[in-house]
C-alpha cells in the first residue's frame, strides 16, 4: 500500500486545472527555486487590489476585474500583455497584475510546483490584518525536504504590507497560529472555542462564511483553487437548511483537511464522489451583485 505522504507530495508537485501555466510556462524558466527570491517575483509582477491605492496606484473599474482571472495561464497572459519581460523583472506599481490573496497564494504555488516542490494554496483566516477579528485569507503551504515539513507562507506580505501592519513573525515561515485554515475556524466555532461573527471580511461574518472557507480548501486541496466568491454545493445552502447529515459532512471534511496527509486518499475520494462537496459547475457572485454560471469542466 501507498505512503498517504507520499502520495500527497506526488499530487501537490504537479499542476492542476488552476495552475497549470500552459503555453506561457516558458515564463516560469528562468525564476529561481528559492522560496524568498520567488516572493520578491511575485511581489514585483502583481499588487493587491486593496493595497493598490496605499501603493500610489489608482485603479479603474476595468483594472479591478483582473480579480477574476481564476487560472494561472490566464493571469501570465496578462501580465505578458503588460509587459513582456522576464518575471523577475519588477515592474512599476501600475504595471502589475491587479489580485488579491487567493492569487497570490495561488500565483506562488503554480511557480513552485513548475520547480517540482510540492505546494498548495490554503484557504482559510488570517489574525494580523485586523486584531479584533479573523479575516478572510489565502496563503501557500510547501514542502521542504531538508526539514520534512510543510511551510506556511504568505506570499502577499511585501515589505510595504509588514511595516504597514507591523508584522512580528517571518511571512516566509509562518509560525502556527497566525494563520487559521478554515477547518480550525470551523472546529473552534462549533465547540464553542471562538465567537462566529468574529470570521470574514467586510459586513460578511459568521458561520456561513467559514463554511464557505470550509469547502473552498477542500478543493483547493483537491487542486482546485477557486475564486473567494465562487460557490456551489454546500456553500450555496441556507443556515436554517443544513441538516445534521450535512454539519457531520462538514465535520468530516474539517478532520480531513487537517489531518497532515494522514487521510490523503480518504479526502480525494470524498471530494471527488460527494457531489455536495465536487466543484462542477458552480455560481460566481462578483461586486455589484452580478451573477454568472461557470461550468469549471469547460475551462480544461
Amino acid at each position: 500500500m501507498a505512503d498517504p505522504k507520499t502520495e500527497a507530495l506526488a499530487h501537490y508537485r504537479s499542476f492542476g486545472l488552476m495552475t497549470d501555466p500552459e503555453k506561457h510556462g516558458d515564463l516560469f524558466v528562468g525564476l529561481p527555486s528559492n522560496v524568498e527570491e520567488l516572493c520578491c517575483a511575485l511581489q514585483g509582477i502583481m499588487i493587491h487590489v486593496f493595497w493598490a491605492e496605499r501603493m500610489g496606484v489608482k485603479l479603474s473599474d476595468e483594472r479591478k476585474q483582473e480579480v477574476n482571472l481564476r487560472k494561472v495561464a490566464d493571469k501570465l497572459a496578462k501580465i505578458r500583455e503588460m509587459d513582456s519581460r522576464p518575471l523577475a523583472a519588477v515592474r512599476s506599481p501600475e504595471k502589475r497584475l491587479v489580485g488579491n490573496c487567493r492569487d497570490f497564494a495561488v500565483m506562488l504555488c503554480s511557480m513552485l510546483r513548475s520547480k517540482g516542490i510540492s505546494a498548495r494554496a490554503r484557504c482559510g483566516f488570517a489574525t494580523y490584518f485586523d486584531l479584533t477579528e479573523k479575516q478572510d485569507h489565502w496563503i501557500c503551504e510547501y514542502w521542504s525536504h531538508t526539514e520534512q515539513r510543510w511551510v506556511m507562507v504568505d506570499p502577499q506580505l511585501d515589505e510595504f504590507q509588514q511595516q504597514a501592519l507591523q508584522i512580528r513573525f517571518d511571512p516566509l515561515d509562518m509560525p502556527h497560529g497566525y494563520f487559521l485554515p478554515a477547518g480550525k475556524a470551523w472546529q473552534m466555532c462549533r465547540v464553542g472555542q471562538a465567537d462566529p461573527n468574529q470570521f470574514g471580511i467586510f459586513d460578511m461574518h459568521g458561520m456561513w462564511f467559514i463554511r464557505g472557507n470550509l469547502v473552498r480548501d477542500l478543493a483547493s486541496l483537491n487542486k482546485v483553487e477557486l475564486l473567494p466568491w465562487d460557490c456551489w454545493g454546500l456553500i450555496e445552502k441556507e443556515e436554517k437548511s443544513l441538516s445534521e447529515d450535512d454539519l457531520d459532512l462538514l465535520d468530516h471534511v474539517a478532520e480531513l483537511t487537517l489531518s497532515g496527509d494522514s487521510m490523503f486518499d480518504e479526502m480525494r475520494v470524498l471530494y471527488e464522489n460527494e457531489p455536495l462537496l465536487h466543484a462542477s459547475i458552480i455560481k460566481s457572485y462578483s461586486e455589484g451583485g452580478k451573477v454568472s454560471e461557470v461550468d469549471i469542466r469547460r475551462l480544461r
